[in-house]
């Protein structure tokens, strides 16, 4: 396990930094000035929000873990920021559908089973001509089973083992003694494992159009991570279904609901 993972508050920066200096450059590319109001399911400590925050939005999180609300609380207080963060389920707030024109979505997709219900039932919480940043990483990236959240040292630096089948996959974190919590959290992923060609289809069958899409080969945030320069999928892969996936640490879309 990287120790930003253990580290919440250098998280929450890093977080800051990359939504700051590529997240809403991107978002405002496609849309232009930023919405007043902002949500963001899946928030966490609230990174991702606080340069929303800063530049006037009303931002509300949410996140079913009421340890990272707490924690998001406490950052944006430590930063005199103000914002409204919930522990819940996004789906039992029914006080905040219909309320906001842009909804970011990051890193939570590859987490959720029924895709095609989430983003679907997502749409309620829209405005009705309100859009959905989605960021998430293709599954047959290097990590793209998160096993960088391992707490062994061989786990969580060997690329690709996620696509091992799921008796070996285990059978290699038994051995490298990772714990029990662990390994069910990264079989969850691999369970609920999100490619771009899934998440296309998902789209299309919960009523929404791809307003944009960019794939990464070098993740944006990886250069707060790991002083990486941001570089972006070439044409010609990016085109090739299945293989695309393998090269795609990161892939951004804008959504909005089909038909506007």
């Amino acid at each position: 396990m990287q120790e930003r993972h253990i580290n919440r508050e250098r998280y929450f920066e890093e977080q800051a930094r990359t939504s700051k200096k590529y997240y809403i450059p991107y978002i405002e590319e496609i849309i232009g000035d930023l919405p007043d109001k902002v949500l963001e399911v899946g928030c966490g400590e609230g990174g991702n929000l606080l340069p929303f925050a800063e530049q006037g939005c009303e931002i509300v999180g949410v996140d079913i873990a009421t340890l990272r609300i707490e924690q998001a609380r406490t950052f944006f207080s430590r930063k005199n920021q103000k914002g409204l963060f919930i522990a819940s389920d996004i789906f039992q707030l029914r006080d905040l559908r219909k309320h906001f024109p842009l909804i970011l979505i990051h890193d939570v997709i590859e987490h959720i089973g029924d895709k095609s219900q989430f983003l679907s039932d997502m749409k309620s919480y829209l405005v009705s001509d309100g859009i959905l940043f989605v960021a998430f990483p293709a599954w047959q990236m290097p990590f793209g089973g998160h096993q960088q959240i391992a707490e062994g040292r061989i786990i969580s630096h060997l690329p690709f083992i996620h696509l091992l089948p799921e008796i070996l996959y285990r059978w290699l974190m038994i051995l490298c003694g990772e714990k029990e919590d662990t390994i069910k959290e990264l079989l969850s992923i691999k369970e609920t494992k999100c490619t771009i060609e899934m998440f296309r289809n998902v789209v299309r069958q919960a009523g929404y159009r791809i307003i944009d899409q960019q794939l990464y080969f070098i993740n944006p945030h990886y250069e707060t991570k790991f002083g990486l320069s941001p570089r972006k999928l070439g044409k010609l892969i990016s085109s090739v279904p299945y293989l695309r996936n393998f090269f795609s640490t990161s892939c951004f879309y804008i959504l909005r609901k089909a038909g506007l």
